[in-house]
């Protein structure tokens, strides 16, 4: 705070009351104030008596997800949860709703905080923006989607890899006419499982360019009126994959409605609860979010005891569960 008070020429006082948006301050001055703290990336300390009662520790870690109220997000935060608690750190999460815009401010907010470190989902074209903090022995682990722009570690899913599983299930099970349903194309993961989808068709003889593909679809009211317009229509698929979860449950309805339970095969990309007590039973390509939040925990864990390696991507393999779905055969 001195550093930014001696740049733009006030006194400390001045400074607190700019970061702290109180009044009192002409317009010039808190945009000179701003301009410093913007030039020394300074950020605002709310945890500094914490940080000197925890020798420069908050205990604190901040998580941000795509909503917490997705129930693939919410397992990640639980198995992070476990095992950071068990290290007397409190995990901070937030939802970014996959806007890159509020990806950054919430990203400012833990800086703010002075967290520990940084679990994060990105959604931004790249993440460049951390490199200063990065460079200051920040650690941050990326799960679920890669960074761009910065080199850290991340834990994934095996997306594409899953995408043709599922592909291939349904071929297997004698399906030629099969449609791709997935969401925004902005988001890495789904690309990854289209491309997956996609290209294993293209292995089986099946021409691609007929299979239809619905994207942009990210949430369960847009997959359902998508997938009812699909089944309506006068070519309808066989067989439908859905990439998310909660585009499967839009499918799920839609398919309910018409009466088309045991007509459609269906196979969807993320496990979820009850998932067995459907008639028929859902199969799925699992993603264990459990694992991915575990061994995110436990990478941030060891950044912050000093583990200088280089960082790496881990993949934790998905697994194709069958529980009736997807081993429906056409009719």
């Amino acid at each position: 705070m001195r550093h930014v008070a001696a740049l733009a020429g006030v006194g400390i006082k001045t400074v607190s009351r700019v970061m702290n948006d109180e009044p009192g301050v002409s317009e010039a001055t808190r945009k000179r104030v701003l301009g410093a703290s913007q030039q020394l990336n300074y950020q605002l300390d709310m945890a500094a008596g914490s940080l000197r009662r925890a020798g420069r520790q908050t205990l604190s870690i901040g998580l941000l997800l795509p909503s917490v109220a997705n129930p693939f997000s919410s397992e990640i935060h639980r198995a992070l949860e476990d095992t950071l608690t068990a290290r007397g750190m409190a995990v901070f999460a937030a939802s970014l709703d996959d806007d890159p815009e509020r990806e950054k401010a919430l990203v400012a907010a833990f800086l703010g905080r002075r967290v520990d470190g940084l679990v994060l989902t990105p959604i931004a074209k790249s993440q460049s923006y951390v490199i200063p903090e990065h460079s200051r022995d920040l650690p941050m682990v990326f799960i679920d989607r890669e960074p761009v722009g910065i080199e850290a570690d991340a834990v994934v899913t095996d997306n594409a890899v899953g995408a043709a599983k599922a592909a291939a299930h349904l071929i297997a099970h004698g399906h030629r006419k099969l449609a791709y349903l997935g969401d925004r194309r902005d988001i890495q993961t789904a690309r990854e499982r289209k491309r997956g989808f996609v290209e294993e068709l293209g292995r089986a003889g099946i021409p691609t360019s007929a299979v239809p593909v619905l994207e942009g679809l990210h949430d369960e009211e847009s997959a359902r009126q998508a997938a009812l317009e699909l089944l309506r229509s006068e070519d309808p698929p066989s067989a439908i994959f859905s990439s998310q979860n909660l585009v499967t449950f839009g499918v799920m309805r839609a398919l309910k409605e018409l009466g088309a339970s045991r007509d459609v095969a269906l196979v969807g990309f993320d496990d979820f609860t009850l998932a067995d007590m459907m008639d028929p039973g859902i199969t799925v390509i699992a993603q264990h979010p459990e694992r991915i939040g575990k061994l995110a925990a436990e990478r941030l864990l060891a950044r912050i005891d000093g583990d200088t390696q280089a960082p790496q991507t881990y993949v934790v393999p998905s697994e194709l569960i069958e529980r009736g779905s997807g081993e429906l055969e056409p009719r």
